[in-house]
């Protein structure tokens, strides 16, 4: 329907594992651009010599390396659909939680061409067992989003959807999104003054102005070590997951997923210290 075999698709570079699974079944070629600290650098797309069918891209928060896509390049990337016929989809999977700045609006908001698919989940908000996502699509693919839909289940939970829609009508959602905000604010806090005390100019944090996670390269160990150094940390009652699972090559250095929305501030505190003793002990 989107994709087609043979069909090149765009994506970032470090990117989704499961979209690149789902881009291959589907018998695509998978191209990459790779991100920096404002995400997909949109004027290299003008060098790109193949013709890309899809645009995969995660503007709001990239995954894994947390970086926030500026209005400007947003308008790029929009501009260069719709010179190149191609599509974007935009995974918006946390937007919700934003700490620093002004929220930008997303690439549906800004497409006036019917370029973009949108595609945003209440897992993150909510809880993941709640398994309920949405799309919001250019009217020419709702019917056939719709087929294909209708052949992988029988729909989504009726009951759970009803419940969420009273939830969101009542105003407990907005209530529910501030707080949680607040509390995951403190909890960034405390993992990114843990990191400056513990492992100060030894590491890097990135991605710290949204979402639920960000991403540490430790600066003087080469990613051949992370095994090693997440085997460490296990014994030390720390979990860690590495960020080479996402990339198509390696980084030359060792990198890392911290999630902090799931634990209480002193427990990232406490987690960060042990961290830091097995770090500095390598």
């Amino acid at each position: 329907m989107l994709v087609d075999p043979g069909d090149v698709v765009l994506m970032e570079e470090p990117h989704y594992r499961a979209a690149r699974t789902v881009m291959r079944a589907a018998g695509a070629r998978i191209e990459t651009i790779a991100v920096d600290e404002h995400g997909l650098p949109t004027d290299e797309l003008a060098q790109r010599r193949t013709l890309s069918r899809l645009a995969i891209v995660t503007p709001s928060h990239q995954f894994p390396t947390g970086a926030v896509m500026p209005l400007g390049r947003r308008l790029e990337l929009l501009a260069w659909a719709r010179r190149s016929g191609a599509s974007i989809f935009e995974d918006d999977y946390d937007s919700e939680y934003r700490y620093a700045g002004r929220p930008i609006e997303a690439l549906a908001a800004l497409d006036d061409s019917g370029c973009v698919l949108y595609a945003a989940t209440f897992s993150k908000v909510m809880f993941p067992s709640l398994r309920l996502r949405y799309m919001i699509l250019p009217e020419r693919l709702v019917g056939p989003l719709r087929s294909v839909k209708a052949l992988m289940d029988t729909g989504g939970p009726s009951l759970a959807q009803a419940a969420l829609v009273d939830f969101i009508s009542e105003g407990h959602f907005e209530r529910h999104l501030h707080r949680t905000r607040t509390r995951n604010a403190s909890r960034r806090a405390a993992m990114l003054d843990a990191i400056e005390r513990h492992l100060g100019a030894r590491a890097q944090a990135s991605g710290i102005n949204a979402g639920l996670h960000l991403m540490l390269w430790l600066r003087d160990l080469p990613a051949s070590r992370s095994r090693e150094l997440r085997i460490r940390a296990a014994r030390a009652g720390v979990g860690v997951y590495s960020v080479e699972p996402f990339y198509l090559n390696a980084p030359k250095h060792l990198g890392l997923l911290l999630g902090y929305a799931s634990m209480p501030e002193k427990q990232i505190a406490e987690g960060i210290r042990r961290f830091a003793s097995v770090v500095n002990s390598l």
